[in-house]
């Protein structure tokens, strides 16, 4: 009996400690499932925001973006009718601005880093171009480009008129004279005495600087300055071989354009011919003579389109 119960309680202990290791081992699986999950929610957090900064570096970006490639705005306000007022505002500084009247020399206006600048701007008289460009310091530019006309007492008009200038003035009053010059030489002095003038005037070779001065009678003062590019007439000699034709010899620095023959002009057998010389500085060319009487006109074109003619006269 003492055996029987001995192995018993045996028994029982070595159950009771199987119950303790199944109790233990029991626990242990849902202590692993909640970690997991732990786990995955910091990890979705993190996830999260990090798609959250990547956004919002995104839009910083953008928005960056936008503020530097904003460009400055020009507003041309009217003071009267010879004035205008230049506003330019920006939300960057100004680097620089400048306007200018027909493309001709730029007047700078001191930015200084300002964000909001004017400018009183007087417009010449007659029909004149006005060309604004307005930069930041990052480089963004606008321009603004627009024709005034203005009418003032005197109107000055230049233009080419072969190899030469041709000087126009016209008053609203009497001119009483007007004075011209290349460059820093000296004045020659035109007298009007009428409300109109027309006055021709020899270019000089090359670029030179003409200014026209235009007084009228009550001492109004008009000027007008304009760059000339001038051109010399093309270089014709007119020969004969002795025999049977006329040698001409035409040349000039710039290029020839065209040399055009007339013979016997207003006769029956008037004849007319012409060649385009394409730029050629020099050509030397035979006109055959006709029976009896030769009267013969060349006129050569240079490639400003200035011409010289040049007659002779041959009987055969």
């Amino acid at each position: 009996m003492n055996q029987i119960l001995s192995i018993d309680n045996s028994g029982e202990k070595n159950i009771k400690a199987k119950n303790k290791k199944a109790k233990k081992s029991g626990n242990k699986g849902p202590i692993e499932i909640s970690s997991i999950v732990k786990f995955f929610s910091i990890s979705i957090c993190l996830f999260g925001i990090f798609m959250i900064g990547v956004a919002l570096y995104g839009i910083y970006k953008q928005s960056n973006t936008e503020v530097s490639n904003t460009k400055p705005t020009i507003l041309v306000e009217e003071i009267s009718e010879n004035q205008i007022n230049l506003k330019i505002s920006h939300d960057k500084a100004m680097s620089k601005l400048v306007y200018s009247w027909n493309d001709e020399e730029q007047i700078e206006v001191q930015a200084n880093g300002r964000r909001n600048i004017e400018q009183l701007v007087v417009i010449p008289t007659g029909t004149n171009e006005l060309e604004v460009i307005a930069i930041d310091m990052n480089g963004q530019e606008t321009r603004y480009k627009r024709t005034y006309t203005v009418q003032g007492d005197i109107e000055i008009s230049l233009s080419v008129d072969g190899n030469n200038i041709k000087i126009t003035a016209e008053g609203k009053n009497e001119l009483s004279y007007l004075t011209y010059r290349w460059g820093d030489s000296e004045e020659t002095r035109v007298d009007i005495n009428d409300m109109t003038v027309e006055e021709r005037i020899e270019t000089l070779e090359g670029s030179n600087i003409l200014t026209v001065i235009v007084v009228d009678i009550n001492n109004t003062v008009e000027t007008k300055e304009q760059e000339v590019i001038g051109t010399t007439k093309p270089k014709v000699e007119i020969g004969t071989d002795g025999a049977n034709n006329f040698i001409i010899i035409a040349s000039d620095e710039q290029g020839l354009k065209r040399i055009e023959f007339l013979i016997n002009e207003g006769d029956e057998d008037e004849d007319k011919n012409f060649m385009n010389l394409d730029g050629q500085k020099e050509i030397e060319y035979p006109y055959p003579f006709k029976e009896g009487e030769n009267r013969l006109e060349v006129r050569v074109y240079n490639q400003n389109d200035v011409v010289e003619i040049k007659r002779v006269k041959v009987d055969r």
